[in-house]
């Protein structure tokens, strides 16, 4: 399923135009995204928890070359699946 996928189906669960189910799409992922920055988790009950994970600078190796590479430190998104979620998929 692609965004485009996403927003057609909530358009059909709610039963509104596309367009205003785009704008719900955009305005919860904005959301997530703003929260996200911040460094809050968000924690969706049955779902799942979206959280921000701090990363260490290493060295690490191009493949092609063989040569080191210097890779900074970061902060990356990770989920985690809620036990409903794993059940549902089983």
């Amino acid at each position: 399923m692609n965004k485009a996928d996403l927003v057609a189906d909530v358009a059909e669960r709610m039963g509104e135009s596309k367009m205003k189910a785009e704008e719900a799409v955009n305005a919860v992922f904005e959301a997530m995204l703003s929260a996200l920055k911040r460094g809050d988790d968000i924690r969706l009950p049955a779902f799942g928890v979206f959280d921000v994970k701090a990363t260490a600078a290493r060295t690490a190796r191009n493949p092609q070359t063989g040569k080191e590479v210097a890779v900074p430190a970061g902060r990356k998104a990770r989920f985690k699946p809620g036990k409903a979620l794993k059940d549902a998929l089983l």
